[in-house]
């Protein structure tokens, strides 16, 4: 029989987890993200080289792929999503790639993951360039699209990351900086949306926000390249310039909308 993968073993305290009752369940499962957070806590030396890497690789010119399928996909998705309104970068240059594409996001597509030369395309396709960095999102760090894409990289002469967790996956070998916490085993066997999707989640806000921070996308931090695309976000702008420049709300309305909403434009002109 062959050995069983971290993301696939059975945690041996929750055999019995539907004999319990509601709050039995929350605890087991709030117990085990208390682990997810952990796991994080021991690699911060990964991500701290990851960091290191993304930043030089954006400053640069190039551009940050994260690739994955599943929700590891969707994870990547949602933080490079987040980066443009938060610090106002060009999401051009932090772009997420899904097995099965847009539709991926909210329906399972059948053996999109299993494609390895279809990682590698989609890749290519964008443009994928010795400057450039693919960081591989893979709970069990055995997904053939992803494994397609890191290939892509090597042979592009792209920077590559693995966030995973399994330290001896195929995904972890095989890849520049592997940041592989160990949370064990899911509350529900094999259910990789739980602590692996949390670790993954937790692991690329920490990189996008250090990446961003290291950037100068922020003042101290404020968030002073947000774009106010909606009224809580105008709203926000406006607090920040005031709170920055001393200005009254009138004059820093008045800097603001002379310079279309931008905080950091508002910042250069009352500095002058």
């Amino acid at each position: 029989m062959p050995p069983v993968r971290p993301t696939e073993a059975v945690l041996e305290h929750a055999r019995d987890l539907d004999q319990r009752s509601t709050r039995e369940i929350l605890d087991v499962i709030h117990g085990e993200d208390a682990v997810a957070l952990a796991a994080v806590g021991e690699v911060l030396g990964d991500i701290e080289a990851a960091a290191d890497v993304l930043e030089a690789t954006v400053a640069g010119g190039g551009t940050w792929y994260n690739v994955g399928a599943g929700t590891s996909g969707r994870i990547g998705v949602l933080d490079a999503s987040e980066v443009p309104p938060t610090f106002g970068f060009s999401p051009s240059r932090v772009q997420a790639v899904i097995a099965g594409g847009d539709k991926a996001l909210r329906h399972a597509v059948e053996g999109a993951e299993d494609n390895f030369e279809a990682g590698a395309w989609e890749v290519r396709e964008r443009g994928l360039t010795m400057g450039d960095a693919v960081v591989g999102l893979s709970a069990s760090g055995t997904t053939p699209y992803v494994l397609g894409a890191i290939e892509a990289a090597h042979e592009s002469g792209a920077r590559s990351i693995a966030i995973t967790c399994d330290p001896d996956s195929p995904l972890a070998d095989s890849v520049e900086i592997a940041i592989a916490p160990r949370v064990g085993p899911e509350v529900i066997a094999g259910s990789t949306r739980m602590k692996g999707g949390l670790v993954q989640k937790m692991i690329l806000h920490s990189l996008s926000t250090t990446v961003m921070v290291k950037l100068g996308r922020v003042h101290g931090n404020l968030m002073t390249n947000v774009a106010p695309a909606n009224a809580k976000l105008r709203e926000r702008a406006l607090g920040i310039l005031i709170q920055i420049t001393g200005l009254d709300e009138e004059e820093a309305q008045r800097l603001l909308d002379r310079n279309g909403g931008c905080v950091e434009a508002a910042l250069q002109v009352a500095r002058k």
